[in-house]
């Protein structure tokens, strides 16, 4: 694993990839243009951007001015989650105009219950996270969700112990992937 480490450390970062983070780190918006894993030609005006580690990959966080083929709610499908392995070129082209503030986001409220109502760790973006007035051994957390796919990811590995409570246009995606799910396992 050491060696592996070494071995990624010491590739220096593709040009387009540096470009990139150019931008990143001056709030200057970019065209980002590139073929995807089908070898169609993805072209996204970049308003707003950030390199985040998910689940052991990087990602490229953005606002784009495009939405068309996001299936996420209308609030977020501004919002692109790009794995940066999957590109292996691309080009970049500056942009005039604004930086936009970050993701939108909207705030998501979840209960844990049982044993991962004691063992959750709050997260610095919480909004909230206290236990519930009204129900025992119940933590209400309420933070801000930019996807429903990054959520549903983390929610579906605990089961009946995490709840998506609101909004109900999300509890209602939710419930539809269960029952998608539930639909595979009566086969």
């Amino acid at each position: 694993m050491r060696s592996e480490l070494q071995s990624f450390l010491a590739q220096p970062k593709p040009t387009w990839r540096v470009i990139i983070d150019r931008y990143i780190a001056s709030n200057k918006p970019f065209e980002l243009a590139y073929r995807d894993a089908a070898d169609r030609a993805i072209t996204f005006t970049v308003r707003y951007a950030a390199i985040e580690s998910i689940e052991k990959r990087q990602y490229l966080q953005c606002w784009c001015e495009e939405s068309t083929g996001n299936e996420d709610l209308p609030p977020l499908n501004h919002n692109w989650t790009l794995r940066l392995d999957r590109i292996s070129d691309a080009a970049i082209t500056a942009l005039k105009g604004k930086w936009h503030p970050g993701l939108k986001t909207i705030p998501v409220t979840l209960h844990f219950h049982n044993r991962l109502a004691f063992a959750y760790e709050a997260k610095a973006s919480d909004l909230e996270n206290d236990w519930h007035p009204e129900q025992t051994k119940v933590r209400r957390v309420v933070r801000p969700v930019s996807s429903t796919f990054w959520l549903f990811r983390e929610v579906f590995p605990y089961g009946a112990d995490c709840e998506i409570v609101s909004p109900p246009e999300i509890v209602a995606m939710f419930r539809q992937k269960v029952s998608e799910l539930s639909d595979r396992y009566q086969k």
